[in-house]
């Protein structure tokens, strides 16, 4: 029997009251006396009668950017203008900075939106100060001399690790009218080792399981360039699936130096082995010139990166620049052939599930015109949550959102 009495009519959305009454309300339940009543009623009366204050630009909008480490870097012939809108810089003293991310570093080389650059990186694994010098720590692991990159040597011997992190980082590149607000799309090209081996360390207190792991251990694991493949061991070869660790815009300038270890809203050391040749990275931009910065190659890595690192190795990277006007980000994304990516960073693995979660149904409202009532449950029928690292600092979830469920 059908009763209307208990018939449902569409939901209605309820309607934000006034704080005022909401103020009377607590008063009314006793939470709180008459004094704060008429205390909260005044602060709300002045903020009433206030005018609207406008935005204000950040400061480092007017900031000069120096032309120093241009020169410096043009003097040492590590960069080139291939023409076209292609650019190669190269490795060396002049073009990297060891172990920090920074907003007012030099920019070591200026392109134009839409320009391709080729960047070479060296690992930081092989030279830090548990390893020596990087010729003594691969012979022992049966490396030759000749096989040990020139400008790895020449960061060892002539740049100073003057950051807290242990990465050195190619850059900074900066981006012809890129402003704070805006956002940098970076296209990977290209991947791919510069050497046929890569480095493996796990370091005591460090890792996932730092009271387990009581030791510091570092193995050099060789490359089978032809059929790309790392020879973990003669039972085991992972596939070769280049990347770099680090992509980032420059902080903005008031956090200083910033250690190249954790990642941040400006990008940095995030770790997510999608970000290989065809994706595509939105960071965004705090600083003017956007200043892009990259290192930290990786041959291979699981999602995690459990012991610490991955499989650490110098790479050379194919880049084009992409500049999106008017969308701002509060987080980098990315984007892959197959899936929408979006970053949870937090130092707490929990909180870090909720930012990836949030990011994602604001991106399928914003971008794919979702509410986010309904942005929720497709989340939880359709997005993969991971973990993308656990031993940086500030740990990292990434939501993968399948390209393929949607017909438009």
């Amino acid at each position: 029997m059908h009763d209307d009495a208990h018939a449902h009519g569409p939901a209605q959305r309820s309607e934000r009251g006034r704080y005022a009454d909401f103020v009377d309300e607590l008063f009314r339940l006793r939470l709180i006396d008459r004094e704060k009543r008429d205390f909260l009623r005044q602060g709300l009366r002045l903020a009433e009668a206030a005018p609207a204050q406008p935005i204000v630009p950040p400061a480092s909008l007017h900031c000069r950017v120096s032309e120093a480490g241009l020169k410096r870097a043009a003097d040492a012939r590590l960069t080139e203008s291939l023409g076209q809108g292609r650019h190669r810089l190269r490795c060396g003293p002049e073009t990297v900075h060891w172990g920090y991310l920074w907003g007012a570093a030099e920019p070591v080389l200026r392109v134009n939106a839409g320009d391709t650059v080729t960047i070479d990186t060296v690992s930081h694994e092989g030279i830090l100060a548990d390893q020596g010098d990087p010729e003594s720590f691969f012979a022992r692991f049966g490396i030759a001399k000749e096989a040990v990159l020139a400008d790895l040597v020449g960061v060892y011997t002539k740049v100073q690790h003057s950051g807290i992190g242990p990465h050195v980082v190619s850059g900074p590149i900066a981006v012809a009218g890129a402003e704070p607000g805006d956002v940098l799309a970076v296209h990977v090209i290209e991947a791919e080792p510069r050497v046929p081996y890569g480095v493996n360390s796990m370091r005591l207190n460090r890792g996932g399981l730092p009271d387990e792991f009581t030791l510091n251990r570092s193995i050099v694991i060789p490359f089978d360039l032809d059929r790309r493949v790392a020879k973990f061991s003669e039972r085991i070869e992972v596939p070769l699936a280049p990347f770099f660790g680090i992509m980032a815009t420059g902080p903005a300038r008031s956090l200083g130096r910033v250690s190249s270890g954790p990642p941040g809203a400006f990008g940095g050391n995030i770790d997510l082995k999608d970000l290989t040749a065809g994706s595509i990275l939105y960071l965004p931009v705090h600083v003017p010139e956007a200043l892009f910065m990259v290192g930290d190659g990786h041959a291979a890595q699981g999602d995690g990166e459990v012991d610490l690192t991955a499989i650490e190795t110098s790479l050379t990277g194919t880049f084009r620049f992409e500049l999106i006007k008017g969308k701002p980000l509060a987080w980098p994304r990315a984007e892959t052939p197959t899936h929408w990516i979006t970053l949870g960073l937090h130092e707490n693995l929990e909180e870090a599930m909720k930012l990836a979660l949030r990011e994602c149904i604001k991106f399928l409202h914003e971008e794919k015109g979702l509410t986010r009532v309904d942005a929720y449950a497709l989340a939880s029928i359709a997005v993969d949550f991971e973990v993308t690292q656990v031993v940086d600092g500030v740990k990292g979830i990434h939501a993968m959102i399948p390209k393929g469920i949607f017909k438009d």
